[in-house]
């Protein structure tokens, strides 16, 4: 039933369906996904959010029946495309063109540098079966597809039956659109039945929901006897604290009450992030109170679909005779300070689920138990006031464990204790006040780049947080080679390994031609005292241990020596092929390390090896293709100690390939 009028929307269900032959054909279906490549992933993925994003207007419309705004809705949709949009972009940036991710550092595992180990990220070769709520049905579900997706592994998604019609409606523009392989998205609605039992231990299970529920499922037979990663995000009693150092002139003041409504009628309070208890310092309870009367009073209830209401309905007529069981109960801990009957602008107050914003005070809060315990899932929030940060510290604990908190303050030394006090009982902590108020994106919301999740009652589970949550669907496995192997292994140049010295600099080669292990090892050069003096007259680097003869002797080396940087300056100039070629630039140095001085009279060469390769897209307004080439660098002494290592960036043209947009599209003649 819609949430506005109660009228029928849908009808599902899932008899019939086979659980375990779903499962079993996402598990084949998914080698065609495991083929590819990260960023051929990627690419899929950001033509698929700007797909959906071409029919956002149609989830709008449909949206309104859930009982979510336009706003509401824009956090669900746009919010949720926006996310895949966002791992693509990150697994371009920060991910090989590979089906693999070497993880970390090469570790020496011998004494010659014969015997080395790494970490790899490989897809797991199962289905990743994501349980959703009902309160965000597109986000929802992308925030868990985009990256198991990237991951390399295939979803099943079961959302929740009051709003599945909107995921469903999403699911076919997908499947419609040919972007991603057959069989990387499978939807089932209705009840779950028999699914859990057919998950196994190449599987993932993701669940978005009750904590109670979240509870039955952890200790599911098959999830427990299988070792089935689970991974839970469930509801949580998450607090604002507004500062004792805030008066109510302080632009702070008016932020903590306008965030607090906001919270409380934003999806009409249905948000697993949603600020549930507010703490105030109890001489500003009664200053609290009235900015929330006035505030809560401008929201206007009814029809979605229109203009001028700024708060709709609950998901169902069920649903809110669960919060108002609830909200009776939070009563016999604490009085309700406002409430009221808002004249509805369009929908049915009956058949709707409309529920009137309320807020409680709960007097004695370090020693209550139901506004910490229980959760009214709609538009209700609890005073809560205290004495000392000690005291909000505490109370903000007596939930046990949270998604989201909040602290309105401008005082550092204040948030620096809250926060610190906070930390271990929060996925995610907002400090708020008049210097990020413009752009912060409050309280409730969870952003790809930040964990999502949170310990105790929270599910002890996370999601997003950048690519964290693509190595939840991959498994690490550490492998150990010598140099050479583990090279050709991960396609990374590892030091020790063989290396291919040509009669043409590797700066003559373009992106294609060059490959790992092509290396170059220089002339050599003597460092004299003149280099030292004019590199110092150049830069301005005087320091003592370069210039100084008697300070350098009573220095660490004992003597003068050469400046780090006139060392990377120099190998640059052994390096180089200085005439016009397929190398454009130096994109960057990385991982630099002075290991030995170089003194005057000392001698020094580089060798410069490929280490990897890292193809780039071509940019809007972009009409030249190239590619990043990663050099490791290391410049020896006469000894052939090492003095200093680290990686330089260099920007190289590449040839036009099946990944760049045709030609004729950016002006470019094939």
């Amino acid at each position: 039933m819609d949430a506005v009028y109660g009228r029928p929307v849908a009808v599902i269900s899932s008899e019939g369906v086979d659980f375990g032959g779903a499962l079993a054909y996402g598990r084949r279906a998914g080698g065609a996904l495991r083929r590819m490549t990260f960023h051929e992933r990627a690419r899929a993925l950001r033509a698929l959010g700007a797909f959906l994003m071409e029919r956002k207007e149609a989830y709008y419309a449909m949206s309104t029946l859930t009982g979510a705004t336009r706003r509401d809705s824009w956090v669900d949709i746009e919010g949720g495309i926006g996310t895949l949009f966002s791992y693509a972009s990150a697994a371009r940036r920060e991910l090989p063109d590979e089906r693999f991710w070497p993880d970390g550092r090469v570790e020496r595992l011998g004494r010659e540098g014969t015997f080395v180990g790494r970490h790899l990220l490989v897809p797991r070769e199962g289905v990743a079966v994501q349980i959703n709520a009902f309160n965000f049905p597109v986000w929802g579900m992308l925030e868990k597809f985009a990256p198991a997706f990237i991951g390399g592994m295939p979803s099943l998604v079961k959302p929740a039956p009051q709003t599945a019609y909107l995921t469903e409606r999403v699911v076919r523009d997908i499947v419609a659109s040919g972007l991603i392989p057959e069989g990387s998205l499978q939807l089932v609605t209705g009840e779950p039945g028999s699914l859990l039992d057919h998950v196994e231990e190449q599987d993932v299970v993701a669940f978005t929901g009750s904590a109670a529920t979240a509870a039955k499922l952890r200790v599911h037979p098959a999830i427990v006897g299988r070792s089935v990663p689970f991974n839970a995000e469930a509801d949580s009693l998450n607090a604002s604290v507004l500062g004792l150092s805030v008066k109510p002139e302080d632009p702070e003041f008016a932020l903590f009450v306008r965030e607090v409504a906001r919270e409380m009628t934003g999806k009409a309070g249905q948000k697993c992030t949603a600020i549930r208890r507010a703490l105030v310092p109890s001489h500003l309870v009664e200053a609290v109170t009235e900015g929330l009367r006035r505030e809560l009073a401008k929201v206007t209830l009814g029809d979605p679909a229109r203009d001028d209401v700024r708060m709709g309905a609950l998901v169902s007529v069920e649903q809110r005779e669960r919060v108002r069981e609830t909200l009776a109960k939070l009563q016999q801990e604490a009085r309700v300070v406002i409430s009221g009957e808002a004249t509805l602008l369009g929908g049915d107050r009956e058949k709707g689920a409309f529920l009137d914003p309320t807020v409680l005070l709960c007097e004695t809060p370090l020693t209550a138990r139901g506004p910490h315990e229980l959760e009214a899932f709609g538009p209700v929030a609890t005073l809560l006031p205290y004495d000392s940060l000690e005291d909000a510290v505490h109370l903000t604990k007596l939930g046990r464990g949270s998604l989201a908190g909040s602290i309105v303050s401008r005082d550092r030394a204040e948030a620096t204790e809250l926060v610190l006090g906070m930390a271990s009982s929060h996925g995610r902590l907002l400090v708020l006040n008049r210097d990020n108020a413009k752009e912060n994106t409050g309280h409730g919301s969870p952003l790809p780049q930040l964990n999502h999740g949170g310990p105790g009652r929270a599910g002890g589970g996370s999601e997003l947080g950048g690519l964290s949550a693509v190595r939840h669907h991959m498994n690490r496995v550490a492998v150990q080679a010598d140099p050479t192997t583990l090279t050709s292994i991960t396609r990374e140049f590892v030091p020790g390994a063989e290396v291919t010295e040509d009669v043409v600099h590797p700066f003559r080669k373009s992106f294609d031609e060059i490959q790992v292990g092509d290396s170059l090892l220089t002339h050599r050069r003597t460092v004299t005292e003149a280099d030292i003096v004019n590199f110092a007259g150049l830069t301005g680097d005087h320091f003592y241990a370069h210039v100084d003869e008697i300070g350098a002797k009573e220095g660490i080396f004992g003597k003068r020596v050469a400046h780090g940087y006139f060392l990377i300056s120099a190998a640059a100039g052994q390096f180089v092929s200085p005439a016009p070629g397929p190398v454009l630039a130096n994109y960057g140095l990385e991982n630099l390390r002075f290991v030995e001085p170089v003194s005057i009279g000392d001698t020094i060469r580089t060798r410069l090896t490929c280490k990897r390769k890292i193809r780039k897209d071509l940019r809007p307004g972009e009409t030249r293709p190239t590619g990043v080439v990663e050099w490791r660098s290391e410049i020896t002494n006469q000894d052939g100690a090492l003095v200093a290592t680290y990686d330089i960036l260099t920007l190289v043209d590449r040839a036009r390939d099946e990944f760049d947009p045709p030609a004729e599209e950016i002006g470019v003649q094939a």
